[in-house]
């Protein structure tokens, strides 16, 4: 048995990889989460409190990591600026969780020669043609596009780093597209799953013709612990699930799995610098770890994640007229 400190805990993916540690581990749980807008306490609500302790804190003060890294015995990085649309209206928040919040954590991992696990994405990878067979794999060259993604790609690449230079003992995991309950009403499932709930009609940037790989969020949970366990240090692991749909389709599932049109949807002004695809090959983390996803059919998770918000409105109802607000101020 032992003790993980869990960064970003209280976000989306975050709070679901606490609840599947403890649903499926014997380990103790300390939450570092700043609380901001992306972060809600109400997400462990539940828990038991002798294996999960919530720390309100940034992740960039020292003093309080280098405190909470001689208490544990590994740590899983989740805490990052996310949202696409918001680092193109302020970039500086990137900067400053993703880039030196992460150099903060790899000095505390350094000092206390802590287990270091850290959570990126796959756009830091850029993007790919909508024709293009191919995929994302652990050797695509970088090629971010938005302060989001750069911020990520800058934060993988102290852990490279850090690993090679001082020895750190970290693994690096990329990510599609999480699907799945707790999900910040900003982002496109839950906006989508939540406007059709409160009837209104569903938003999609441009023709609607933008892949993305999703993977229900417990699937990536699993795949962490599998390379917490069993990955080797200095490494990196793509961690997909074959769930490549382009948003028109998506939409359409939500609302033919709400019983509405699959056409009763708007089309609104296309997001600046938008990625057209991402795929990932999540071979490497199959073969060599042995990992497999639960959640192979996409529309029995969607179906799930539609049941989820449905009868958890008292979780995201009071982020959600101020989400729609802001959305409207830009035509979108």
């Amino acid at each position: 048995m032992s003790t993980l400190l869990v960064t970003g805990g209280a976000g989306f993916i975050g709070s679901n990889f606490v609840h599947h540690v403890i649903d499926h581990t014997d380990h103790s749980v300390i939450v570092l989460d700043k609380l901001t807008y992306a972060g809600n306490a109400a997400s462990l609500a539940g828990l038991p409190e002798d294996r999960v302790r919530l720390v309100q804190g940034d992740i960039a003060d020292a003093a309080l990591v280098d405190e909470l890294f001689g208490q544990v015995d590994a740590v899983v990085h989740y805490a990052a600026e996310s949202h696409n649309d918001n680092s193109l209206h302020d970039p500086r928040p990137f900067l400053d969780t993703n880039i030196v919040g992460t150099y903060t954590l790899l000095e505390a991992a350094r000092k206390h020669d802590k287990r270091f696990h850290h959570i990126s994405t796959d756009e830091v990878y850029g993007d790919l043609e909508l024709d293009d067979p191919a995929r994302f794999t652990e050797s695509t060259p970088y090629n971010p596009s938005s302060p989001y993604s750069s911020t990520k790609a800058g934060s993988d690449l102290l852990v490279r780093a850090w690993v090679r230079s001082f020895g750190v003992k970290a693994t690096i995991s990329n990510c599609s597209n999480n699907y799945g309950p707790y999900q910040h009403v900003e982002k496109f499932i839950p906006r989508q799953i939540t406007n059709v709930l409160r009837g209104i009609r569903p938003k999609l940037y441009g023709k609607g013709e933008n892949v993305r790989d999703w993977i229900h969020a417990d699937d990536h949970s699993s795949a962490v612990l599998t390379i917490l366990d069993k990955g080797v240090i200095g490494e990196t692991y793509l961690i997909g699930a074959d769930g490549e749909k382009d948003n028109k389709t998506v939409v359409e599932l939500i609302l033919a799995l709400t019983g509405n049109p699959t056409d009763a949807y708007d089309h609104v002004t296309d997001r600046p610098g938008h990625d057209l695809r991402y795929a990932i090959d999540s071979t490497k983390l199959r073969t060599e770890l042995g990992w497999t996803p639960r959640y192979q059919d996409f529309e029995a998770g969607l179906k799930a994640t539609i049941d989820w918000y449905r009868d958890n409105e008292d979780w995201w109802a009071p982020a959600k007229d101020g989400v729609e607000a802001f959305y409207a101020s830009k035509g979108q």
